[in-house]
């Protein structure tokens, strides 16, 4: 899979997740394990892209 189809793929995931997570704060009933594990998956992706977007620019 080329790089930039990953990173692409990776940013939709990121702005799912975004998604999610607003829809799960709204509720005044949210869980907070599960708003924690759509931040670090968030996280996760972002350093994903970070590092795809930095080797790809050292090609």
């Amino acid at each position: 899979m080329p790089v930039g189809s990953h990173i692409a793929q990776l940013e939709q995931r990121h702005r799912e997740l975004e998604a999610r997570l607003d829809e799960i704060m709204s509720h005044p009933s949210a869980d907070d394990m599960e708003i924690a594990e759509i931040k670090r998956q968030k996280l996760m992706i972002k350093d994903r892209i970070s590092e795809l977007k930095r080797a790809e620019s050292l090609h």
